[in-house]
């Protein structure tokens, strides 16, 4: 078996705490059907802007999700690579 490093089971239960929050659940939910900006999440979670704001630069902080400048408008879309990596982390742990 190879040996995990120590940085790597704090990158996973980072990317674990991100995931335990409900309006983040909320967030990367709605994501996972496109990409989106604060308005249109907003709307959809029912919440204030600096509050979907918080929980966006914390997803984006923990490499979860990645945002696109149009313009003005930042469009917000879930990160399939490192969403993949911690559901691939997860299924590790089921027994086989």
């Amino acid at each position: 078996m190879a040996k995990v490093s120590r940085a790597a089971f704090r990158d996973l239960a980072q990317g674990f705490g991100l995931l335990s929050d409900p309006t983040r659940l909320g967030v990367l939910t709605l994501l996972a059907k496109g990409p989106k900006n604060v308005t249109a999440l907003c709307k959809a979670l029912g919440l204030k802007q600096p509050a979907v704001s918080h929980h966006l630069g914390l997803l984006r902080m923990g490499r979860l999700l990645n945002s696109t400048r149009q313009g003005k408008c930042v469009l917000y879309s879930t990160d399939k690579a490192n969403l993949k990596a911690l559901a691939s982390a997860l299924a590790n742990l089921m027994p086989k």
